[in-house]
Order: structure tokens, then sequence, then C-alpha cells
């Protein structure tokens, strides 16, 4: 059964900005694994210092995509009304919990927490952030969240 499109509160000229902001953290994050995999295979520094740039930009970039898509969640009936749209948000928070964890701790020592528990929370935030996508693609392409048919 078809679903009406469901417009974004928060909009620049009909495109949702959410969707805008996300790239940058999603690509920072899953890059996050490999730089993590790079320093325990070489030992080099520049890969911890890269993850730690990567996990910064992750979590501060998916906060600041999460309260643009926050304010959609809560301000528009049809989205809030559903499940997977709070699925969602609940999974992309926890990732951005776990990646702000592992860059906070990497900010303090990032030499130390690589391996194993830099690492480890690397791969259960891309974990989370691959299933976050899947939800976030059923709620533009099943639900029509932030479609614009018009035009």
């Amino acid at each position: 059964m078809p679903h009406s499109p469901i417009p974004s509160r928060t909009a620049i000229a009909g495109h949702p900005i959410h969707p805008m902001l996300i790239h940058f953290p999603v690509a920072a994050l899953m890059a996050l694994v490999a730089t993590d995999f790079a320093y325990i295979a070489t030992a080099d520094e520049f890969w911890a210092r890269a993850s730690l740039w990567l996990a910064g930009v992750g979590a501060l970039g998916g906060w600041g995509a999460g309260l643009i898509g926050l304010i959609d969640l809560v301000s528009v009936k049809q989205i809030r009304r559903l499940i997977t749209a709070w699925s969602h948000a609940l999974v992309a928070v926890m990732a951005l919990s776990i990646v702000t964890l592992n860059w906070l701790l990497r900010y303090q020592d990032m030499l130390a927490w690589v391996s194993p528990w830099g690492v480890t929370l690397s791969v259960v935030t891309a974990l989370l952030i691959a299933l976050a996508g899947i939800l976030g693609g059923q709620l533009v392409y099943e639900h029509g969240v932030g479609v614009d048919t018009d035009g």
C-alpha cells in the first residue's frame, strides 16, 4: 500500500537537512574501523591520530545531524507515529553514545585505547550505524519521509 509523502519540517527549498548532514559522520565512523585496524597492524601513530579525528568528526557531526532529525521526529505527527522512526533514533543515539565514549577515551590517550577497547567500540558503532542506515532508508523509501513528489 503506497504512502503519501511526509515532508520534513527542517528543510531548505524542500530538501530535508538531516540526510544532507549525515554523510560525513557516517563516512568518518566507517573509516574509523579501518584506521583502528591499520594502527593495530602497523603501530604507526598516524593511524591512531586519524582514528582520534575520525571519532571526533563522527561524534560531533552525528550529534548535529541527530538534533536536526530529532526536530522532525518530535514535530511531525506522521513521523512520530512510525515505529521505524523511533527505532532509527534509538539505534542512532546508541551508536553516537558509544562513539562519544570512544572519542573521549582516545582524547585522553590516543594510543592506549585503540586495542582492544577502541577497535571494539568502533566495530560496534559501525554495526549500529549500518542498522540506523537501513532504518533511515526504510523511512525514506517505504514511508516517504522527507520525500517531495510535487514538481
